[in-house]
């Protein structure tokens, strides 16, 4: 019997997800710009998915950008909010901690002759308010800190950091890969203008993500051709994936609560049979209290991290170091 233990890296296909894409790779064909029965059968399905999308996460369908995944839309809002407003400042500020969709990204921006802080975290993973506060400059113009951590799960404090944003004048953005499907996100409540999403993290396909960008927010493209996407990201839509998106974030919303639960009760017999079994030898990490519940990342001190993986695997039991991105390569 093998034991999947990487759902913070990508989760398995439900059924009623691959079940909503079908229709899209057989009967409904069409390309969504074409103006003929079978383009505005491909339209009406992205139309309704999106509206589902943005009714879930409390935004307007007009605020959602539909990508590729995670890291397209990181990298949208980075150099998009970059290159909008390079004419006001040239500073941004980001956490040592980020999914490195960010933290490249703006290495790049550093190469292009930006400016960027990455703030430190606490012990248990925890980015400080007065420590956004210290960092914002005069030409600050985006704050970017993920929603919830993707190898530790320590949610940070989104909201201070956003209504200190939002007092600064600065743009804040947040990578919420993590977080969609495991927590609550109103995006019309919290203080943020952009946030980042990615379907596989909640079982649903790969290779299809969105971005949200408030109305207020105006941003550079990354990519031109056609007028898709409100011309903000052209390129014939992936219907399939998009409909896929949606099944999954509907399910996921349904069963919000009873997962959450499930979850908890899991992570925490875990947690009492490896103390129960090795005591001090094993160290629970991330934040106890401000966390998803999905995620448990634990330390054995003196013991060999690769070593220990590629016993798990002989045994049939897939496990992580950290995130996927950092030896090889995702959405």
């Amino acid at each position: 019997m093998n034991i999947y233990l990487d759902h913070a890296a990508s989760t398995p296909l439900r059924p009623e997800v691959l079940e909503a894409m079908l229709p899209y790779y057989s009967n409904i064909y069409g390309n969504a710009s074409s103006t003929h029965s079978f383009g505005r059968a491909a339209r009406a399905a992205i139309d309704a998915s999106r509206d589902t999308i943005a009714d879930i996460l409390g935004c307007r369908p007009n605020e959602l950008m539909f990508t590729s995944g995670g890291t397209e839309s990181d990298n949208t809002a980075i150099f998009g909010i970059a290159d909008a407003l390079k004419s006001k400042g040239r500073h941004v500020i980001t956490s040592q901690v980020e999914h490195h969709a960010v933290l490249h990204a703006c290495e790049r921006l550093e190469r292009l002759g930006y400016e960027v802080t990455y703030l430190p975290v606490g012990p248990t993973g925890l980015v400080r308010v007065d420590d956004v506060e210290k960092a914002v400059r005069p030409d600050t113009i985006l704050i970017s800190i993920m929603y919830a951590n993707n190898e530790v799960g320590t949610v940070q404090p989104i909201r201070q950091i956003g209504e200190l944003a939002r007092e600064k004048g600065i743009l804040f953005h947040t990578d919420a890969v993590q977080a969609l499907g495991h927590v609550s996100l109103p995006l019309h409540e919290l203080p943020v203008d952009l946030a980042s999403f990615s379907a596989h993290k909640i079982n649903g396909p790969k290779g299809i993500g969105a971005l949200y960008i408030a109305k207020h927010v105006k941003i550079s493209p990354l990519l031109f051709g056609g007028s898709q996407e409100r011309r903000r990201r052209p390129g014939t839509e992936n219907v399939a994936a998009i409909a896929g998106f949606a099944k999954a974030l509907q399910i996921s919303a349904n069963n919000m609560h009873e997962m959450q639960q499930n979850l908890e009760k899991l992570r925490q017999a875990m947690v009492d049979g490896l103390t129960s079994l090795l005591g001090a030898d094993v160290v629970i990490n991330g934040d106890p209290h401000e966390r998803v519940p999905h995620i448990l990342n634990v330390s054995f001190p003196g013991t060999s991290t690769e070593t220990l993986l590629m016993n798990f695997d002989l045994e049939g039991i897939a496990a992580a170091s950290g995130s996927a991105c950092t030896s090889g390569s995702c959405a």
